[in-house]
């Protein structure tokens, strides 16, 4: 290539598709909207393919536009990177971090946790984006996510924070008046109650200590994108469900569910903290991904210890 790419319009590019619009990314960068639609024409027309559909009332990627999105964030990012680490003061940590988590587990154990690490870094910012689908961390602009699943192999970095544990719950009134199954074969007989994003929700997969494993194909009339969702029907005796420990802990403890299956335990799922490749990173990434593998780590640890405390 006999040019230098264009740089400073690919950057301004990736902050539009982050941003999700020519103001906010203007807004953001501290320009003129006039400077970043320039930018965005002229990579245009050095690539010779629109990037961008715009309409007087939304802005959505191309084709090309998709496939240079993850590429010009991951410029970006290196570049943020690159600059933190050189400045003067850029061991102080400082500016906006986006991070994602499952909702039930944003509001339960991560949101709780911010106020201290806010108190700690005044100069860090934190855009707390909670949703049970999986996040496209490059493609979506994401500094880090905190999952709950068993990671398949990917390019992202990822640290294990510690186990999730789940169970098969009920109320007692519920089994009381449907029978207590001791085998998950019988959940064929019972209402189960779905949760979209299980890795298998057509299929519940069970292992019990001597390695036996048994599929069970669940029915029910209740299905939600969001495991805390079901919780009001599993507590009004409206079936059972397969629940990770930190939504039906307090439940548990109250005597208002029931462990079902003790003997049996649904595939291990760890809490993982996940992060693009690359770096250096900014250091208000590195604290807050310290602070919360430290706090999280604690946290998944006391729940195993009450877990296997607890009577069968």
């Amino acid at each position: 290539m006999s040019q230098l790419p264009d740089l400073e319009a690919m950057a301004i590019f990736a902050k539009v598709v982050e941003a999700k619009s020519f103001s906010a990314a203007a807004d953001e960068l501290k320009i003129a909207k006039a400077t970043v639609s320039k930018a965005v024409t002229r990579l245009e027309t050095r690539l010779g393919a629109r990037l961008f559909n715009r309409t007087s009332r939304r802005l959505s990627l191309t084709e090309a536009g998709l496939r240079l999105a993850g590429p010009a964030a991951r410029l970006l990012a290196d570049g943020e990177a690159a600059e933190d680490e050189m400045l003067a003061q850029s061991a102080k940590p400082r500016g906006l971090v986006r991070l994602a988590a499952p909702m039930s587990f944003g509001l339960l154990e991560v949101a709780p946790l911010l106020p201290e690490f806010l108190a700690a870094y005044p100069e860090v910012s934190i855009d707390l984006h909670m949703s049970d689908e999986v996040i496209d961390l490059v493609g979506q602009g994401f500094d880090m996510a905190l999952r709950i699943a068993a990671l398949p192999d990917s390019s992202l970095v990822a640290r294990r924070i510690g186990p999730v544990l789940r169970h098969v719950v009920a109320a007692p009134a519920y089994l009381d008046a449907r029978g207590r199954p001791t085998h998950p074969a019988q959940l064929a007989e019972h209402e189960c109650l779905g949760y979209a994003y299980l890795p298998t929700p057509e299929t519940w997969r069970f292992v019990n200590r001597a390695g036996e494993e048994v599929l069970v194909r669940p029915s029910g009339r209740l299905r939600a994108n969001n495991a805390e969702a079901l919780l009001p029907a599993l507590e009004a005796a409206q079936g059972l469900a397969v629940q990770p420990d930190f939504i039906v802990g307090d439940s548990l403890a109250a005597g208002r569910l029931e462990l079902v299956l003790a003997d049996w335990s649904p595939p291990p799922v760890a809490l993982h903290l996940v992060m693009p490749p690359g770096g250096p990173r900014p250091a208000r990434l590195e604290v807050l991904a310290q602070f919360l593998v430290e706090r999280l780590s604690e946290r998944c640890a006391a729940r195993g210890r009450v877990s296997t405390e607890a009577p069968a």
